[in-house]
C-alpha cells in the first residue's frame, strides 16, 4: 500500500520506514501518525517482518517533532476553553510506536540528523538507536510552552543518568551524537552514508537470533521494568509461553548439536 508522507517497504525480513517530508524536517501532522500507526498495525501482523528500521528522508533531520505550524493552524485552545482536535487516530502514540507497548519486534532508529521532540521520543521508543555524526537530540518542548508527552519525559531518565536527563529535560537544549554515545542513549554513531547500512548490518546480526527468542526478550525486558526484579524474574510472559511451544525452541539445540546454522521459522 502507498503513502503520501511515509515510505514503507519489507526486504530480507526488514521493514523500512522513512518518515517522508525532509520540506519540514520530517515534522508529524495527523496524516503522518494516522499513516504510521496503520503501518506499525501491517508490521506486527506481518510474520514476514522481523526487525523493523526507522529512519527520515533527506540528510537534516530524522524528525523535528511535531508539526508546530499544522498545531498553530488548527486552531489550539488552552484545555477547557475548547476542544482541542486529537492529535492522531491510531492506538501506536506519537509517530505509531511511542505508546505501542505490545509491539515487540525490535525496532532501529537510523537517526539521520536533527531528532527533536517526537522525533527523540521516537528514538527513545525504538530498541537500538544508531546516529549518523551530524545528529542532535533534544525535547525542546519547554521552549515553545509544551512538554515530551510522548513518552520522553519518562523514558529518557530511564535510559540515561537522571542528572543529564533532567538538564535535557527542563532546559530544552540539545544534545549532539558524540554526547549522546558517551551518555549510552545511541548504540553506535557513524558518518551519514554508512548510517542505513550500519543499521542493516545490526538488524541481520539480530536476525542470526529466533525471533520468537527476540521477541520474547524483548517483552521481558520492557514489561520486566514496569516493576521489581523478583516479580519480573519470577514471570513468565505470553511470549516466552509461545516460544517454548515452537518449532524454533526444538530447531535451536537441534542446529548446535549438529553444528549446523539454525533454519529459524518464526513459528
Amino acid at each position: 500500500m502507498a503513502y503520501q508522507f511515509v515510505l514503507y517497504e519489507k526486504r530480507d525480513r526488514i521493514g523500512y520506514v522513512t518518515l517522508n517530508r525532509p520540506e519540514v524536517m520530517n515534522a508529524l501532522h495527523p496524516a503522518c501518525h494516522s499513516e504510521l500507526g496503520e503501518i506499525y498495525d501491517s508490521i506486527a501482523a506481518d510474520p514476514d517482518v522481523w526487525v523493523v528500521i526507522l529512519t527520515g528522508a533527506g540528510n537534516r533531520a530524522f524528525s523535528a517533532g511535531n508539526d508546530l505550524k499544522a498545531t498553530a493552524a488548527a486552531g489550539r485552545q488552552p484545555a477547557g476553553q475548547a476542544a482541542t482536535p486529537a492529535p492522531m487516530q491510531n492506538t501506536g502514540g506519537f509517530g505509531g510506536n511511542t505508546a505501542r507497548f505490545d509491539f515487540f519486534k525490535p525496532i532501529i532508529a537510523a537517526v539521520n540528523g536533527w531528532a527533536m521532540g517526537g522525533g527523540c521520543e521516537m528514538a527513545l521508543a525504538s530498541d537500538i538507536v544508531i546516529a549518523s555524526e551530524n545528529a542532535q537530540f533534544g525535547l525542546p518542548e519547554p521552549r515553545v510552552g509544551l512538554i515530551a508527552g510522548a513518552g520522553g519525559v519518562h523514558r529518557l531518565p530511564r535510559q540515561i543518568p537522571l542528572k543529564r536527563a533532567m538538564g535535557m529535560i527542563l532546559t530544552g537544549k540539545p544534545i549532539d551524537a558524540k554526547t549522546a554515545l558517551d551518555w549510552g542513549l545511541v548504540n553506535e554513531v557513524v558518518p551519514l552514508a554508512d548510517l542505513i547500512p550500519t543499521a542493516e548490518r545490526w538488524a541481520r546480526e539480530i536476525m542470526e537470533c529466533s525471533p520468537l527468542s527476540v521477541r520474547a526478550s524483548k517483552e521481558a525486558s520492557m514489561k520486566g521494568l514496569e516493576g521489581g526484579l523478583e516479580p519480573a524474574a519470577a514471570t513468565r510472559f505470553p511470549g516466552f509461553q509461545k516460544l517454548m511451544q515452537s518449532e524454533d525452541f526444538i530447531e535451536g539445540p537441534r542446529a548446535f548439536a549438529e553444528k549446523r546454522p539454525p533454519q529459524w521459522k518464526g513459528r
